[in-house]
């Protein structure tokens, strides 16, 4: 069968130039999960591009459904593009739900190293790092370990243990190479390990059931959003340092009302249907 996608709510194109009329009446669409129930098929069209069928249903764009020719015995597969959906996780994490901004999560490290810039875009760029080796690392022994082996009630503790490897292998590294900036992250780079969003990205991709790709996506489009949000808070914090700011708000005060209007700012990308 060629290539069949979904185009509307209700209707799916099947890419064939040779339609014919005997062809119309024999196709059966059902979802991959339940394939003994097939929609209801309400009309059958040729047009310039294919075959559309319209059902009576709503289709889901990110749905995966099996359409069979009952004539020829064909099955074509329907399932969402995994760049767009790579895409639409990454820039979902990244924007739409910021773990920071919308989801309030890793505040501890987001307002201890955000008063200067340098050292937000250091500590962004190595919260990624760690981010994107340990939801890999985690999804690895989550679906070759844990999982087949029923062992879920030790997610927290395994993945904990692998954030906390990653964070003292870059805890020496920075010491022994960017000393300056390391001194300058203090205690923080050892919050990374018991940091909210590092921990709960290899969660969701464990209750989620992502695959690798799809975990990976996540892992970076959180670690991407929190350099921003680091980068953007580093950039509000230093123009206030130099702002006449009255005494009762100067610190953490007006750092707290800059991450508030940032908050309202990224309600914006909430409408955004990715």
């Amino acid at each position: 069968m060629a290539k069949a996608h979904i185009i509307n709510l209700h209707q799916v194109l099947v890419e064939t130039p040779t339609a014919t009329t005997g062809e119309l009446s024999s196709f059966r669409l059902t979802t991959t999960a339940d394939p003994d129930i097939p929609f209801t098929i309400s009309k059958v069209e040729t047009s310039e591009k294919g075959i559309v069928i319209t059902t009576v249903e709503s289709l889901a764009s990110k749905g995966h459904y099996q359409l069979k020719n009952l004539a020829s015995g064909d099955v074509a597969t329907i399932a969402p593009s995994l760049v767009g959906v790579l895409i639409a996780i990454l820039l979902s994490a990244m924007l739409v739900q910021n773990f920071v901004f919308t989801r309030y999560l890793g505040l501890c490290v987001f307002f201890g190293v955000s008063r200067k810039r340098e050292t937000a875009i250091g500590m962004g760029v190595t919260f990624t790092i760690v981010g994107v080796l340990s939801g890999f690392l985690a999804w690895v022994i989550n679906q070759f370990v844990l999982h087949p082996l029923s062992l879920h009630f030790l997610q927290i503790i395994v993945f904990i243990g692998i954030i906390a490897f990653l964070v003292q292998i870059v805890d020496v590294v920075l010491k022994k190479t960017r000393a300056a900036l390391h001194r300058k992250f203090g205690i923080y780079v050892v919050l990374i390990t018991t940091n909210c969003i590092i921990l709960a990205v290899p969660l969701l991709n464990a209750m989620e059931g992502r695959g690798m790709w799809e975990s990976l996506a996540l892992s970076l489009g959180s670690g991407l959003g929190f350099a921003l949000a680091l980068f953007l808070m580093s950039s509000a914090r230093e123009r206030a340092d130099l702002s006449p700011v009255p005494t009762v708000f100067r610190g953490l005060p007006i750092a707290f009302i800059l991450a508030g209007l940032f908050a309202l700012s990224f309600l914006g990308f909430s409408g955004l249907g990715l």
